[in-house]
């Protein structure tokens, strides 16, 4: 499974239909480049879905290929595909406090929630400390605003869904992501003490995939959420993916049982928990 497919796709099905507007109007990318005044090798990136093309972009090419018609939908075909794949550097520019405010309306209509982490405790199970530490670390790497504290009140907030009728959390937990020490001890064993209170919830099935599992079926892979039948969202190291068409969403969910079914659970992901405790010393 490629974490970029979904909008590699879409951005190469874009060039494909410009490349092919371009011929059938009997132009040479030298030509059409040429009439835009542009350089010659930008054809070759839009065409080639290396570099997404502006609205006035796709104005100018179908305008040289005599079907400006053809644009509206070519532009929203882009705007499209660059909802799919937001830098954070997008998303977080208004602050770390508006880009957790963001993800709220996913949340509050979501029933079913599953999610996979080889890395954190997702934030519904985090404690205070956890989340700060982590956002903490965000914003001196991204170079961001201190918003913290107001960041982590908005987290807080939304594990209200954690107790609300109608609503079913499966968490997938990789043993090592109970091994890596976020914000110290003190906050990593409240944060593993706060997993097991948790798990327990009636709404919360918590699985954790042993290091001892055979993983020869499926290896780690990256961290996602399935949001009902309707989204996924991949955290990526640069980048916020949303996956909305439905046989990747499908694709997720095969995966996501695949790893579920290597997970202990109950008394077994508690003694897991306990030895990661233990180990903090």
């Amino acid at each position: 499974m490629s974490q970029y497919s979904n909008t590699e796709q879409a951005r190469r099905d874009l060039g494909q239909r410009l490349r092919e507007l371009r011929k059938d109007a009997g132009l040479t990318a030298r030509a059409l480049a040429e009439a835009a005044g542009w350089h010659e090798s930008k054809c070759s990136k839009l065409q080639s879905g290396r570099t997404v093309p502006s609205s006035e972009d796709i104005r100018t090419w179908t305008m040289l290929c005599g079907v400006p018609e053809e644009a509206p939908d070519l532009i929203a075909t882009v705007r499209a595909t660059e909802g799919a794949y937001i830098e954070w550097r997008r998303i977080e520019r208004a602050g770390l406090k508006r880009a957790q405010e963001a993800a709220t309306p996913i949340f509050d209509r979501t029933s079913r929630f599953r999610s996979y982490s080889s890395w954190l405790i997702p934030g519904p199970l985090q404690t205070a400390d956890y989340t700060r530490a982590v956002l903490l670390g965000t914003a001196k790497r991204r170079g961001l605003s201190q918003d913290v504290e107001e960041a982590v009140a908005v987290r807080m907030e939304r594990q209200h869904v954690l107790h609300e009728r109608g609503r079913l959390f499966a968490v997938l937990l990789e043993e090592s992501v109970l091994h890596k020490l976020i914000g110290g001890t003190e906050v990593m064993a409240g944060q593993l003490g706060q997993l097991v209170t948790a798990g327990s919830l009636p709404a919360v099935s918590l699985g954790i995939i042993p290091d001892a599992a055979d993983r020869s079926g499926i290896h780690p892979v990256e961290d996602f959420w399935i949001f009902d039948d309707a989204q996924v969202n991949i955290e990526l190291v640069a980048a916020w993916l949303t996956i909305t068409q439905p046989g990747e969403i499908a694709e997720y969910a095969r995966t996501f049982a695949e790893l579920a079914s290597l997970a202990v659970y109950g008394a077994e992901a508690r003694a897991l928990i306990a030895g990661a405790i233990s180990a903090l010393g």
